[in-house]
């Protein structure tokens, strides 16, 4: 449905007659349709006076992140049920080609989060298509991104492997829907942690469904790549083949990020170990996970810990193998997570709730609306879609600037 009246409004767009410009008749044609294309899919139209109110006009006091494709805001709606909500305002082009893409992300985005409901996925509350403005609405998940946390290094091994396994149990979620969901943008930055260190996994602006096939037998689609450096599927990345283990394989640098907490991307290591997948997988397959292991965990580590590491970084190896179809499938990856998360000794704290040793950061979502700003100051990390970290925005990736794997 929502592909269809993007086809229409894109159709009235294009019979506006040449270099003109968008008549103000085609604009709201254009609003529209994609304003019944939203309600078709249940989620909540706001007008831009109500969103532009929700963030103090798009204030750089209610800014939380800026991505590729726009800047996260923290805002109060008034009809919205939780207080305070997240609001990406996706970036406006001029070009009327770059306009139609936007509005395409936008719909794509609201179509497919629309239809889903797991507790590791990111809620949608609302849009606003009003005033040439494509806008999105989430949840406000009020304990910054899991890249945040990784870098600060306060987050404890249990906590790590109870991410890991929530979040591979949802993108499991996606794969096994009819048709299937490919996330196609899986890193520790588009990873929200809740008050309780549970993750939610964001950001389904390149997402898309892939036929009606079963999870384990997806036929490749021929795409150009997109996605994060780092965190590509290079088989993806050198014949356009995407498929469910693409996700995979992203994934698989996510759990290389919890055991080591490093940068996925740096280019002041070794040129051989720019990338850490690269890093990664040399020291696992000789055998030296101790060697890249974060001290963070070493430094408080116990038997289980230090042996559910070297389990999990086993499990990351077979993700990062370059052919897809020696990957295993999300829903074997999850299984294998939770398995081992439970296998922890019951004498561990927090070891089966995935929460860690400190006590949550818990945002009061009942201040007033003036008191966003210092609601935003109280958790002390950035809760945002995309993460501001330069080289964790998603791109269209070419030869030149993706780094190559060895």
């Amino acid at each position: 449905m929502a592909a269809g009246v993007l086809f229409l409004c894109c159709a009235r767009c294009r019979q506006s007659g040449g270099g003109g410009g968008r008549s103000g008749f085609d604009r709201l044609a254009a609003k529209r349709l994609l304003s019944e294309a939203a309600s078709s899919s249940g989620v909540p139209v706001y007008s831009y006076h109500e969103v532009a109110r929700a963030t103090n006009s798009f204030s750089h006091t209610h800014r939380l992140g800026t991505g590729a494709y726009g800047t996260v805001y923290v805002g109060k709606l008034p009809a919205s049920s939780p207080s305070l909500v997240a609001i990406k305002r996706m970036r406006r082009r001029h070009d009327d080609g770059d306009d139609d893409a936007a509005v395409a992300v936008l719909l794509n985005e609201v179509k497919l989060i629309s239809s889903l409901s797991h507790p590791g996925l990111v809620r949608l509350l609302g849009c606003c298509l009003d005033r040439g403005e494509q806008i999105l609405v989430y949840e406000f998940v009020p304990n910054g991104t899991l890249a945040h946390h990784l870098a600060g290094g306060g987050l404890p091994w249990r906590a790590r492997l109870g991410v890991a396994a929530e979040t591979a149990a949802a993108i499991a979620y996606l794969h096994a829907k009819r048709p299937p969901i490919l996330h196609r943008d899986v890193k520790s930055s588009n990873i929200l942690l809740d008050g309780a260190l549970r993750p939610r996994l964001a950001d389904f602006g390149l997402s898309r469904a892939v036929g009606r096939l079963a999870p384990a037998s997806l036929s490749p689609v021929s795409t150009a790549p997109q996605g994060t450096p780092g965190y590509l599927d290079p088989e993806y990345h050198q014949n356009f083949h995407l498929s469910d283990k693409s996700d995979v394989y992203s994934f698989g640098v996510v759990l290389l990020e919890l055991i080591t907490a490093m940068k996925v991307v740096d280019f002041a290591r070794p040129a051989a170990e720019v990338n850490l997948a690269s890093l990664a997988l040399d020291r696992i397959g000789k055998g030296r996970v101790d060697d890249i292991v974060d001290p963070a965990l070493v430094d408080r580590a116990d038997e289980w810990v230090m042996r559910s590491v070297r389990h999990v970084s086993e499990l990351a190896f077979r993700c990062l193998a370059f052919q897809k179809d020696v990957r295993p499938a999300m829903s074997e990856v999850a299984a294998e997570l939770a398995r081992i998360r439970d296998a922890a000794p019951a004498s561990v704290p927090g070891a089966r709730t995935g929460a860690g040793s400190r006590p949550p950061m818990v945002i009061d979502v009942g201040v007033g609306f003036d008191g966003v700003d210092a609601a935003v100051k109280k958790v002390g990390s950035p809760v945002s879609v995309q993460d501001v970290w330069v080289s964790d925005q998603s791109s269209p990736s070419t030869n030149g600037s993706m780094p190559r794997f060895a």
